[in-house]
């Protein structure tokens, strides 16, 4: 049987015209991975690394957005061969490696989602979702062709790098993390800090020349404004758990008493 695939992240980052609008999925919910699946974005990032997704809640959230036109990401906890083979077996196509700080981390990556003579990923495909329990004729031949690989640049290392890891050959994007390069830099919890925004557009000017597609984290829309306006490929713009937290925060200052011995709100 022919594998029905979705573009991959690659080839709709090539094909896009603009910059790709996502958001982070990190509640582990299908349902909730579903409803913003949905809502017109462009990509979701299932993430392993900062959330309570396992294995078993990814698969799921790969079965329920398949019928959605969104192209879905999973994020890896580490830079792990074991991981990654784990998820890309699920049938995720789109990986992101975090903190890839040389060009031998990178490689790492890279042979991580190949199979031999070129990387080391695991035959597994008989048992596998990704093969469709080997019903895909040539899946372990193709597999290459309808997998991309996103590295994630996270401290001041992997800025100094950024040339190095471009040119790394099966590298199809770079993710910058200003949270996390905001704290190796001595900055934490100041992502947009002068010095950190130059930072990014440091990886921002390697990966233009590179010809590398780049990416960033950007919940403040301001921020997010400005790295598009920088030449973002692709940018993510909130998480399930912020907009919830968030929101469910101004219910609470509309509706409840702002002060004790306030009135509450009427109805």
């Amino acid at each position: 049987m022919p594998l029905r695939l979705d573009p991959s992240f690659r080839e709709a980052l090539d094909a896009s015209g603009r910059p790709l609008v996502g958001m982070w999925a990190c509640t582990g919910s299908p349902l909730v991975t579903e409803i913003a699946a949905g809502s017109g974005l462009d990509w979701l990032l299932i993430d392993m690394e900062h959330s309570a997704n396992s294995l078993e809640s990814v698969q799921v959230q790969l079965q329920v957005v398949a019928g959605y036109p969104v192209t879905p990401v999973v994020r890896v906890p580490s830079n792990d061969a074991v991981a990654l083979k784990q998820v890309l077996d699920l049938g995720a196509q789109n990986v992101i490696v975090p903190m890839v700080s040389s060009a031998d981390e990178a490689r790492a990556a890279v042979a991580s989602v190949r199979y031999p003579p070129f990387g080391v990923r695991g035959v597994g495909s008989a048992l596998a979702r990704s093969a469709r329990w080997n019903r895909v004729d040539g899946y372990l031949q193709d597999a290459s062709t309808h997998t991309s690989l996103t590295v994630q640049i996270e401290n001041t290392a992997g800025v100094e790098a950024a040339a190095e890891i471009a040119a790394v050959d099966g590298v199809d994007a770079v993710f910058v993390g200003p949270s996390d390069l905001a704290a190796s830099m001595g900055l934490i919890g100041q992502q947009t800090h002068p010095e950190v925004l130059d930072a990014v557009a440091r990886v921002f000017a390697v990966m233009h020349e590179a010809g590398k597609p780049v990416g960033v984290n950007a919940f403040d829309p301001a921020a997010a404004d400005d790295y598009m306006a920088r030449g973002a490929d692709f940018v993510a713009v909130g998480a399930d758990v912020a907009l919830l937290a968030r929101a469910s925060e101004a219910l609470a200052a509309r509706f409840l008493p702002t002060a004790e011995g306030g009135e509450r709100a009427s109805y």
